[in-house]
């Protein structure tokens, strides 16, 4: 696995990582209030950011674009952005909800992004 597939797989298990300290520590702490971000790390971050490594491992071609890369930092970036802001928003800081909200709407941007790689992807061939 090289390239943006490589680094989306990377992304995907330090999001797993992440996602399954906040695990443990709710576990152990019996506090489950970060839940949603839990959530939102195995979910959007670890299995998300592990799709996107198959496909561009699997369609070679569509990793090697430019607009990859601008995929690959605009989920890591707007992902990262989220976890974290969900983290505070939750713990109870409202000063993080412009962050939580911008970074939604850059992780979905993300996705349309990737769907326009994607299916042009699949279809050109």
């Amino acid at each position: 696995m090289t390239g943006v597939a490589r680094n989306f797989f990377t992304l995907a298990i330090l999001f797993a990582l992440g996602g399954m300290a906040l695990g443990l520590h709710m576990s152990i702490s019996h506090d489950y209030l970060q839940r949603p971000v839990h959530a939102h790390a195995m979910a959007a971050g670890w299995l998300m950011s592990a799709v996107f490594a198959f496909f561009y491992h699997l369609v070679p071609k569509a990793g090697t674009s430019r607009m990859a890369k601008v995929h690959f930092w605009m989920h890591a970036l707007t992902g990262i952005g989220l976890m974290v802001g969900l983290f505070f928003l939750l713990g109870g800081n409202e000063d993080f909800e412009p962050l939580v909200a911008v970074a939604s709407l850059g992780f979905y941007g993300a996705m349309v992004l990737f769907a326009f790689i994607a299916l042009g992807a699949l279809y050109r061939s």
